[in-house]
């Protein structure tokens, strides 16, 4: 497999810094997984973070910081495996970050139908951008849209074209709103991605428009 569409440094930067939301975070941790040349630029920006944070300044913590740290472990307790699910499940599509989302392998996606043969299923991610997984049918085509913001799509499987050129399995298309596109899935095989969007999509056709509510696209 060789990546030819990354992520960018300002994603990158962000997500070492801790300041991406969640669904974001997902998909940037899942290409990561997947490409030797992101996973090698993020080391570089945490090698930078670190060294910063050495010639900050030390801050007096409160008396009960310890305490209060301690009692926020214990309450999550209860709700922690023993082992992330990935560390149990392989699964030759998802990698391991979605995997641990998934709750195991692409046979427990709970798929919901979209239109045209097209599938999704929405990720439980905070809601300041969403994460679904999209099964697109060989050779069908993603309705033409817009952004009002960023939309990001991981191929995880198969591969799809469009204005912004061809994309396999662990390419990254970075999509912002300036870019207009007809995403359409290679003739060859299915395609399943993961997309992350922080606002609703710009639908030019009507029906696409009206179902967007519906799907919460």
């Amino acid at each position: 497999m060789t990546v030819k569409h990354h992520l960018t440094d300002d994603l990158l930067m962000a997500y070492s810094a801790g300041d991406l939301p969640e669904a974001v975070n997902l998909i940037v941790a899942t290409h990561i997984s997947l490409c030797d040349e992101c996973r090698a630029a993020l080391g570089s920006y945490d090698a930078v973070g670190g060294a910063v944070l050495d010639t900050c300044a030390s801050v007096e913590m409160a008396q009960n910081s310890l305490k209060s740290v301690l009692d926020m472990i214990h309450a999550q307790d209860s709700q922690v495996q023993d082992k992330p699910v990935s560390a149990m499940v392989q699964d030759d599509v998802l990698p391991a970050p979605l995997v641990d989302y998934v709750g195991g392998g692409l046979e427990n996606v709970r798929w919901r139908s979209a239109g045209m043969g097209v599938k999704q299923a929405i990720l439980p991610t905070s809601k300041h951008a969403t994460a679904r997984l999209l099964y697109i049918p060989a050779g069908t085509a993603i309705p033409d849209h817009g952004h009002h913001g960023l939309e990001l799509t991981l191929v995880l499987k198969g591969a799809f074209q469009d204005e912004g050129g061809y994309f396999g399995r662990g390419d990254i298309e970075v999509a912002s709103e300036d870019l207009n596109h007809t995403p359409v899935a290679d003739i060859s095989e299915d395609c399943i991605c993961l997309a992350v969007t922080d606002a609703p999509l710009k639908f030019k056709g009507l029906v696409p428009r009206i179902a967007q509510p519906f799907l919460g696209i």
